[in-house]
């Protein structure tokens, strides 16, 4: 039986039609080749490989290979730094963001075009050709420095200047819609509320002109300079607009938009009731609904003044303990009048003598219960906890200053962090933070972030535990039944809180008859009601001016029963 091999015409047909069509890709081939070769050589390429790294390193700001593209004759004329000075001079004139080349183009004459996209702060994205003049030719091309290559669109002999035009300040409202500030002057119908919280309209600050420069305002613009005139500069505001001119040329045009009117979270009534407690003295609070972190009252340097948090940082020393498991609320102390750390004796406040279960010694701010305790919770355990209600993180207020605590690392020895547990050593904490600690324990564990806008959706941090917040929460509900807090009282509420002094200098010397006095202690008391349905807590630092028993906790019952009054649900 045979195999039958059949003839392979049809595959040489197949293979000659391959080959005639790959003759004219080939010719096309060996026709680009040789054209570019030929542009490869000419002078032109040479030319607009100059012009395009001229452009290139502008894009990238770097103006010494910028200046190293020029010819002689402007280096003679122009000094490296005047010429970085003309183009920062330029950029801040445009508000220039950012280039992009698109096309370098063809030489015409002594000018070789590149055209541009060209990102500004104020006036938008341009699409420009810039003219760049040249001397020279071929690979000995140069850059020839003249004004029209500052910005793309420029003429020649034409300068640049922009004319800007602010628009019309929005409204600050208060969480009820009254106006707390409106108008060019920024006259409130609450006066005595702006002079708090709202803060003040005036001239840009020498040290933020060059921010406010590159977005487009003039060197005479008012702008918010502190309260919420600050913290919503940008919503009221809006955007400059006008125009940027080169000569008598407009080269770019942009209308105003309009800031928006804020409606804040502050309470016009709870912010009096602050207000009056300070009664004007050197002092912070801040009034805040724990449910969702609305701030509803900011006064004096509720936000911006940090001291040592004395006895009220015991709330997150006790969450600490009772995390690690060391002690119960049922845990009995010694009754003393000192503890030993480090073998150094660290004295209760006026030589108190305390002790007892642990809720008894929250209760009556015992240091000789909590510092020794602190300690054997440990710095890295402490400092974590710390770190979860809030200090060493950025605030959710713009402008507030951050709580501090050293980290773990750094906090040193047993008695450093038990100095550290009773709010002493290099703690310090803002009127605000122990607010939203005291808020953390109100609301179960969950830290409320701080606002001060109007229906913004409420954030939470977890901290703790349910179990672990209720225990805390009994022993503040102790310090204002029966403990240091007693002030703070309020018929027919359950209130819980904590007290804190923090010594400035040492109280304890027998040989200092001032030791007493109440310049020598920061005033401290934080406090929340109704317990377990919260909807205020109230935080107050009253610095270098007593006991927190004495100045702060009456001062914040005042608070709490205003709020409680002005805001019943």
């Amino acid at each position: 039986m045979g195999i039958a091999v059949t003839p392979l015409r049809g595959g040489r047909r197949r293979r000659r039609r391959l080959l005639t069509r790959a003759a004219p890709l080939a010719i096309v081939a060996i026709a680009a080749f040789v054209a570019g070769a030929i542009f490869a050589s000419s002078p032109g390429r040479a030319e607009r490989r100059v012009v395009s790294e001229y452009a290139r390193d502008w894009m990238r700001g770097d103006y010494r290979g910028m200046y190293a593209l020029l010819d002689s004759g402007s280096k003679a004329h122009l000094s490296q730094r005047k010429f970085a000075g003309e183009y920062n001079g330029a950029a801040d004139t445009t508000t220039l963001a950012k280039l992009a080349i698109v096309n370098v183009g063809h030489r015409s004459g002594n000018v070789i075009p590149v055209q541009m996209l060209v990102t500004t702060r104020l006036f938008g994205v341009l699409h420009e050709t810039l003219l760049v003049p040249v001397v020279g030719s071929g690979s000995k091309v140069s850059v020839r420095f003249a004004r029209q290559l500052l910005f793309p669109g420029m003429r020649a002999g034409e300068r640049l200047h922009r004319q800007v035009v602010l628009a019309p300040r929005a409204a600050l409202l208060a969480s009820d819609g009254t106006p707390l500030a409106k108008g060019p002057d920024r006259i409130s119908p609450i006066p005595d509320v702006a002079g708090q919280i709202v803060g003040t309209v005036g001239a840009i600050p020498s040290d933020e002109a060059a921010s406010y420069t590159a977005q487009g305002y003039p060197p005479d613009a008012r702008v918010g300079l502190d309260g919420l005139e600050r913290i919503f500069q940008k919503q009221l505001a809006g955007t400059p607009g006008g125009s940027l001119m080169s000569g008598r040329r407009i080269i770019a045009l942009t209308p105003t938009k309009p800031g928006h009117d804020v409606q804040t979270t502050i309470n016009p009534t709870i912010e009096r009731a602050a207000i009056s407690a300070i009664a004007g003295r050197y002092a912070g609070m801040t009034a805040m609904d724990p449910r969702n972190g609305r701030l509803l009252a900011v006064a004096g340097v509720g936000f911006s003044a940090l001291q040592p948090p004395g006895s009220t940082m015991k709330i997150v020393t006790a969450t600490a303990a009772l995390e690690a498991g060391v002690v119960k609320l049922s845990t009995v102390f010694p009754v003393a009048s000192a503890a030993v750390i480090d073998g150094y004796t660290l004295h209760n406040a006026g030589g108190e003598v305390c002790g007892g279960t642990f809720l008894n010694a929250f209760a009556v701010s015992c240091n000789s219960v909590f510092a020794p305790l602190g300690a054997k919770v440990g710095g890295k355990r402490f400092v974590a906890v710390a770190q979860r209600f809030g200090f060493d993180q950025s605030p959710s207020i713009p402008g507030a200053a951050e709580s501090q605590i050293p980290s773990a690392h750094d906090i040193g020895s047993d008695l450093a962090v038990g100095s550290s547990a009773i709010g002493q050593g290099k703690v310090l904490a803002s009127a605000l933070e122990m607010t939203d600690v005291a808020a953390t324990i109100a609301m179960g564990g969950r830290r409320p972030l701080p606002t001060l806008q109007a229906h913004q959706r409420a954030r939470f941090v977890h901290v703790t535990t349910r179990r672990i917040a209720r225990l805390v929460q009994k022993m503040m509900i102790a310090v204002v039944q029966f403990g240091t807090g007693t002030s703070a009282q309020i018929p027919g509420v359950q209130v819980a809180g904590k007290t804190g002094t923090a010594e400035l200098r040492d109280t304890n010397n027998p040989n200092d008859p001032n030791a007493n006095s109440p310049q020598n202690t920061d005033s401290w008391f934080v406090g929340y009601a109704p317990v377990g349905k919260p909807r205020v807590v109230v935080g107050a630092l009253f610095p270098a001016q007593g006991a927190g028993a004495a100045t702060a906790a009456p001062a914040v019952h005042s608070v709490l029963e205003a709020a409680l009054q002005a805001h019943p649900r």
